[in-house]
């Protein structure tokens, strides 16, 4: 028998996750064959052997290294401040909406409010170079979603995650960052402000053990609990080879919905999304697209703002009727339109400012909805 006097339950929880060469698979084999990591520690090597091949009992049988101990010491002094929990699977506040995709965490480290884990959730992704159009829609349709009550999970990136963070915290729905990190750590390091705000407001959540930096192979591997977090995700904007199309590929196969919203064929970022639409996604151009997909007897709050992409209004200034919604060349403006270089470029800094166009490198000019 392998006594465990030294842990107590979370920490024989956190030794568990923590066993090298193991994984979250053999971890849920061996609490189900056996009940409580205490028990597994407790069991001999008979038992074990019964189940498992040799190198995964010669783990678990080990004794507990330094290396854990430091672990459990840095674990527990977090977990005396305010606002942080350690979640196992056997928690009653463990998200049940994970519990259902085909890897969930052993354990989840949670910074912030422990409620949302159970809010109904919509996943808002896409690209970390986003333009600005696709920053204000992010920010447009999270804001919308959390005025109706949604919560919205995404991943701290820069870019579309960043925007869907923003809006989401301005209305009652709030937000879940779903981290590749150490929930200790903050990544990018230009988004401290923003995690600060959420861990305050929102969630912030990850799998990983305290102090784990920044390492690229985790982050496709946390888009799973993005995506099972959430009933739908919602990708704004998508290069063909783009992150994106990973959680909503899992999301397909956690039987989430995936919707994305569409946009010019000239535009790179668009090129995902128009992938995604081909394969059945739902094209949708605004929140309440969304809205009536999720619940179709949703009743519209009182004051819901209806986001769209826009069709060009009615008496509309002539120069941006002229530009049109596709990017177009500046040369190609100048052709079309009676302005003379400079009159034009001070036209185009006006309309800028105003936030109604974006000035692309290369001399691209990109019209804003």
């Amino acid at each position: 028998m392998h006594s465990n006097s030294f842990e107590t339950d979370w920490q024989d929880w956190l030794r568990l996750s923590l066993l090298k060469g193991v994984g979250n698979e053999n971890a849920r084999r061996l609490l189900t064959i056996f009940g409580l990591p205490s028990q597994i520690f407790q069991a001999s090597r008979a038992e074990l052997l019964c189940h498992f091949p040799k190198k995964i009992v010669e783990v678990v049988l080990a004794p507990v290294e330094d290396a854990l101990k430091r672990q459990i010491e840095l674990t527990s002094n977090w977990l005396l401040q305010s606002g942080n929990y350690l979640l196992t699977l056997g928690d009653g506040a463990y998200p049940q909406s994970l519990l259902s995709i085909p890897d969930p965490p052993t354990l989840l480290y949670v910074k912030g409010r422990l409620d949302l884990l159970s809010r109904p959730t919509i996943a808002v992704v896409g690209s970390r170079n986003a333009t600005t159009q696709g920053i204000q829609n992010a920010e447009n349709f999270s804001e919308s979603l959390s005025r109706a009550g949604f919560c919205i999970s995404s991943g701290l990136a820069a870019g579309i995650d960043t925007a869907a963070h923003y809006g989401a915290l301005r209305d009652l729905g709030s937000t879940i960052a779903v981290i590749g990190t150490g929930a200790d750590i903050v990544y990018p390091a230009r988004n401290r402000q923003l995690a600060h705000e959420i861990a305050e407001k929102g969630c912030i959540l990850s799998e990983y053990p305290l102090g784990v930096p920044a390492i690229a192979s985790n982050f496709p591997r946390r888009n799973r609990i993005i995506s099972g977090l959430a009933q739908g995700v919602l990708v704004v904007e998508a290069a063909a080879q783009s992150g994106s199309l990973i959680t909503a590929r899992m999301a397909l196969e956690q039987g989430r919905d995936v919707f994305a919203i569409p946009g010019s064929i000239h535009t790179p970022l668009a090129k995902g999304c128009h992938q995604l639409i081909k394969q059945g996604a739902k094209l949708v151009e605004s929140a309440e697209d969304i809205l009536e997909e999720m619940l179709a007897d949703f009743a519209k709050p009182t004051g819901a703002t209806t986001v769209s992409l826009g069709l060009p209004m009615e008496g509309e200034n002539e120069l941006l009727a002229l530009i049109g919604y596709d990017p177009v060349h500046l040369d190609v403006l100048l052709a079309r339109s009676p302005y003379q270089v400079m009159d034009l470029n001070a036209k185009l800094l006006e309309f800028e400012l105003q936030g109604l166009i974006e000035l692309l490198p290369g001399g691209i000019v990109q019209r804003l909805a």
